[in-house]
């Protein structure tokens, strides 16, 4: 798959959100008595990285006052009792996780924290020569195909061997190459990538 760094016309700019790329670590175990949350509806899967809009379920086993739903502002911060500030954006729940316990540390003694996105509220784009451009949401794993599909299908008049998917990435615009005809034909199935919040599907 060819990646190559690109300048969008301002249109397109406007679609991308910023996105933090970290590297996924576990949080601590729970004691086995401990309460579980779950995954909103089991649509979000665990290497979902948290970005702005969503809403985290965050609560400390046996602390009430330290239950909260808590909204991932614009700027990927939020906040938390005793812990303060936290970036969550670009960051997975057991990230999330374990930097709470680590604040939580000072305060509590070996510290249970659950961490579960509530709703998800990050979007995609599909614009060009689809049946239905705009926005989407991107609560779960969504490929390319499956995004062209949301997008109501390729128009007759789109050039399917020279899709686009336009991503943020440590401070730049990064380009993913798509042949649909390739793709749907079973072969280079690698370009068939899970989209991420704010990425940007062009077909032209």
């Amino acid at each position: 798959m060819m990646k190559l760094s690109l300048t969008l016309p301002t249109l397109l700019l406007t679609c991308v959100s910023a996105l933090a790329v970290e590297p996924v670590s576990d949080g601590p175990a729970l004691p086995a008595d401990a309460p579980r949350q779950p995954v909103a509806g089991g649509a979000v899967p665990s290497d979902y990285q948290v970005g702005p809009g969503d809403v985290l379920e965050i609560s400390v086993w046996k602390e009430e006052g330290l239950t909260k739903d808590a909204l991932v502002r614009p700027d990927g911060g939020l906040t938390f009792p005793l812990v303060g500030e936290i970036h969550a954006g670009g960051k997975t729940v057991d990230q999330i996780n374990q930097e709470i316990v680590k604040g939580l540390s000072g305060y509590l003694s070996e510290p249970a924290v659950s961490v579960a996105v509530k709703l998800a509220n990050q979007k995609f784009y599909v614009v060009g020569k689809v049946n239905k451009p705009g926005e989407f949401p991107s609560p779960a794993r969504i490929d390319v195909m499956q995004a062209i599909s949301m997008a109501g299908g390729l128009t007759p008049f789109a050039d399917d061997d020279d899709i686009r998917i336009l991503r943020r990435e440590g401070g730049r615009v990064v380009s993913y190459t798509f042949d649909y005809g390739s793709v749907s034909g079973g072969d280079d199935l690698d370009q068939n990538i899970v989209l991420r919040g704010g990425d940007v599907v062009v077909v032209p």
